[in-house]
C-alpha cells in the first residue's frame, strides 16, 4: 500500500474521509479507504503523465525521440522491485544493523544464494 510512490499519506486520507463523511470530525481510517485513495491518486497521476507524454509527442518544436518518451515513462512509473531484489535489500539492511551494534557476521552465502534465484 505505501510502497507505491503515488499514494497519499494516511494522514491526508484520514482528513479526506473525515471531511467527506463526518464534517471534519475524526473517523477511523480503514484499509479500503487507503486503497481507494491510492487508486485515485494513481489514476490521476497516470492521466497527467499520459497528457504530458502526448504533449511532448505532438510538439514539432520539441524534437523528442521515442526513446526519450519511453525513458520518461519508465522513470516516472518504475516497475516494483522483484522479490529477489527486495530480499537483497533487506539483507543489506540487516547486515548494516548488525554491524552498527557490533554484531556483524558473514552473510555472503545468503547473498550468493539469493543472487542465484531468478527475478
Amino acid at each position: 500500500m505505501t510502497d507505491n510512490p503515488i499514494s497519499p499519506s494516511p494522514e491526508i486520507v484520514q482528513q479526506w474521509i473525515s471531511d467527506y463523511w463526518n464534517d471534519g470530525k475524526p473517523s477511523l481510517l480503514g484499509d479500503s479507504d487507503m486503497d481507494l485513495a491510492t487508486r485515485a491518486a494513481q489514476w490521476g497521476a497516470d492521466q497527467e503523465l499520459k497528457a504530458c507524454l502526448n504533449w511532448l509527442t505532438d510538439r514539432e518544436r520539441f524534437p523528442v525521440g521515442h526513446e526519450a518518451i519511453e525513458e520518461l515513462k519508465e522513470d516516472r512509473r518504475p516497475k516494483p522491485l522483484s522479490l529477489k531484489e527486495r530480499a537483497l535489500l533487506q539483507l543489506d539492511v540487516l547486515n548494516a544493523d548488525l554491524s552498527t551494534h557490533g554484531l556483524g557476521c558473514d552473510l555472503s552465502q545468503i547473498r550468493r544464494a539469493l543472487e542465484q534465484l531468478d527475478d
